[in-house]
């Protein structure tokens, strides 16, 4: 039992020196000094002047953590089939027909299914809800194409009377070229803002000519309503 006691102890003290050695001896393998550090050629420099922790603890406060807004405040695409009564209700003929013409706002919208993520039942592929770059651009070209039809037949839709199926027609333009609230209103499906009809106007004034700028016009506060812009 001594022996033992005794062999235990030579190998405690024995770690103990080696535990109190110099062990910073220069081997060889020492890499050569910034090799293993970063710097700003190396590195991503990591700004973090201009955000307060006080300005993001308020912004959670009111909004809520980014795991609940992602859901409340993210902005899916209108579905397709659903674009395509819109502009039916807004007088644009022969959607969802095959014999419009490939130009035609119908025919943009009868050929542009893909682009905008339209649901293949076939292969069992649901509808893309997200808004993509091929989707948005076919759907302005769809609102620039729709617009004359728009223009020419929105005073006789029953959804823009003014106070129901017997009211007056609503108007989106003036006998002075100037945008009007209520054909707006109709257009949008909300009641027409200031700024609404502020961007209406400055369309038809910047533009090359007074049909191109009502085209326009009609077009951008289309893509605006209907792109969550």
């Amino acid at each position: 039992m001594k022996s033992i006691n005794y062999t235990l102890l030579v190998a405690s003290l024995g770690l103990a020196a080696a535990a109190c050695t110099d062990d910073t001896v220069d081997t060889g393998n020492t890499p050569p000094p910034g090799s293993t550090s970063g710097d700003p050629e190396s590195t991503f420099d990591h700004m973090n002047d201009g955000i307060s922790p006080w300005e993001l603890l308020d912004r959670l406060q009111k909004e809520g953590p980014p795991k609940y807004t992602s859901k409340v405040h993210s902005c899916s695409k209108v579905r397709y089939e659903t674009l395509g009564r819109v502009l039916t209700s807004l007088g644009v003929a022969n959607v969802g027909v095959g014999t419009a013409g490939a130009l035609t706002a119908a025919g943009l919208y009868n050929s542009g299914d893909n682009a905008m993520g339209a649901p293949n039942y076939a292969n069992r592929i649901r509808e893309n809800i997200g808004i993509s770059t091929s989707g948005a651009s076919r759907e302005f070209d769809i609102f620039a194409a729709a617009a004359p039809e728009i223009i020419a037949n929105i005073g006789n839709l029953n959804r823009c009377k003014v106070g129901g199926p017997t009211g007056a027609p609503a108007a989106l333009f003036n006998a002075q070229n100037q945008c009007e609230a209520s054909g707006i209103t109709c257009l949008l499906g909300v009641p027409a803002t200031a700024a609404h009809l502020d961007l209406c106007n400055i369309t038809i004034q910047r533009a090359s000519s007074v049909d191109t700028g009502k085209r326009l016009a009609v077009a951008a506060l289309l893509a605006a309503a209907y792109t969550c812009e």
